[in-house]
């Protein structure tokens, strides 16, 4: 099954990101709860990142694990499923402002549960933590040294903070605790 829709990042507000959104395969919360959570989670991004209005689109697939194997394998050789892919559409520096064109991300449904399950967190709150990740991505940031991953890391924690969703990479008590 295959739906698309184009939906504006910022509606109601004179800054807008368009939203190009695939849901590829079934499982997937409906399309309204993909629009709302895709729109709020790039807004916050954009907004906390300060670029003023937006001129740009991106889009994003929501999809399975099969499908994200393939791509995974195929443009970074690793043969096996991931939570989130993204391919910008061109080069971006971090903290430059982007072009009229950002690029794809792309969701896996079966990696994004699993990981929900298995970190204990609600899975609309890992799924937005991956929208804002990729997005990301699409802007230029990365998690190649150390240095890069903390500045990415922080500025996730920023944006999830200003929707109310806790911090992805707080340890939590339970692996605190020793015997």
């Amino acid at each position: 099954m295959r739906r698309r829709d184009r939906v504006p990042s910022f509606a109601g507000q004179n800054d807008l990101i368009d939203i190009d959104i695939l849901i590829e395969t079934e499982g997937w919360p409906d399309e309204a709860a993909l629009r709302q959570l895709a729109e709020r989670a790039v807004a916050a991004a954009w907004q906390a990142l300060g670029h003023g209005e937006a001129e740009t689109e991106l889009s994003i697939v929501f999809t399975d694990d099969a499908s994200i194997r393939e791509l995974n394998a195929g443009w970074r050789g690793k043969d096996k499923p991931t939570n989130v892919l993204s391919f910008p559409a061109f080069p971006v520096k971090a903290g430059q402002r982007p072009g009229p064109m950002l690029g794809d991300i792309v969701i896996a449904r079966e990696t994004v549960e699993r990981e929900a399950a298995l970190e204990m967190k609600p899975f609309d709150h890992h799924l937005t933590h991956l929208v804002v990740h990729g997005f990301l991505h699409l802007l230029g940031y990365d998690h190649e040294d150390d240095e890069e991953a903390e500045e990415m890391e922080g500025w996730e924690r920023r944006i999830l903070q200003a929707l109310a969703i806790p911090d992805p990479y707080a340890v939590s008590q339970k692996d605190d605790e020793t015997d």
